[in-house]
């Protein structure tokens, strides 16, 4: 509380609430102390609905662990400017009822993570890619109803994707994987991690459809082998990071290319990683001229 001239005393909620307080004030807060704040009065507590109408970007790991299903849909039941939402606190317990609403009335959404969000169904995914058209950024790692009809939807409507995190989405088989990198040639970033279903086929057609691709992770993927991996480094050259690590028909033949091109990749080449295994086996490093 400050004083005015005239001896006349000014309060927070005295100055303008949506050009003062919600744009450059409330913006700056952690979302967990303005939830907290809705319990001081009920003037805050409008105050803070008003800000959440207003907000652009929705991080429920900002709250806490715990946050009621009911909590989370008033909060955001008057808000149609999302471009960023993240879901990952809620991962336990949201399903296709608390988030189509959401989503159905926040059609400038560019982010959305839904990682581990386990309690959802493909219905969810649809309903993102007929709302949110504009959508750049996806992440549905764990999400194990991904299907193929659902990521065909994904990839008809939303073809500026940049990012999409698919790991452990086990239902995806090559041809889903195919039909995304055909329409949604921007992509920058993919994950088909921790999929045995997943084949040189699918990293193929990536490779050729998406050539501004920076970063791919195919961790885990078994029937990944170096044919693949050479059509990557020969389609994508401006590549930056690849994950490779328990593919275990990939080798060094297929990754030397790329670590020429400083591209980072998760695993050791063989004479790095035997000479660390040698050092955790005897205690030291030997010194080895690596030059020969």
């Amino acid at each position: 509380m400050e004083e005015r001239s005239g001896g006349v005393k000014c309060q927070l909620l005295d100055l303008p609430w949506e050009d003062v307080l919600v744009t450059h004030i409330f913006c700056y807060l952690p979302l967990r102390q303005l939830v907290s704040l809705q319990r001081v009065s009920k003037q805050f507590h409008t105050l803070i609905q008003v800000y959440l109408a207003n907000c652009r970007s929705f991080d429920l790991t900002q709250i806490g662990p715990r946050m009621p299903k009911e909590a989370f849909c008033n909060m955001l039941k008057d808000n149609k400017v999302l471009h960023s939402l993240v879901l990952q606190n809620c991962s336990d317990w949201v399903t296709d009822k608390e988030l189509l609403p959401v989503i159905g009335q926040n059609q400038h959404l560019l982010q959305i993570d839904m990682r581990g969000c386990v309690r959802l169904s493909r219905h969810a995914l649809v309903a993102v890619s007929l709302s949110c058209t504009r959508l750049q950024r996806l992440g549905l790692a764990h999400c194990e109803w991904v299907d193929s009809l659902s990521l065909r939807s994904l990839a008809d409507h939303c073809r500026g994707l940049r990012s999409v995190d698919l790991t452990a989405c086990r239902q995806l088989k090559d041809e889903a994987v195919c039909y995304l990198a055909g329409k949604c040639t921007g992509l920058r970033s993919i994950s088909v991690a921790v999929n045995a279903n997943i084949t040189d086929v699918a990293v193929e057609e990536v490779a050729k459809n998406c050539r501004d691709l920076e970063q791919l992770d195919l961790t885990g993927c078994l029937r990944v082998r170096n044919e693949s991996i050479r059509t990557v480094a020969e389609y994508c050259p401006k590549l930056q990071s690849l994950k490779v690590n328990h593919c275990h028909n990939v080798t060094e033949s297929s990754l030397g290319v790329l670590r020429r091109r400083n591209v980072a990749i998760d695993v050791e080449p063989p004479l790095e990683r035997a000479l660390v295994l040698l050092q955790d086996v005897v205690g030291f490093a030997p010194f080895i001229n690596l030059q020969i």
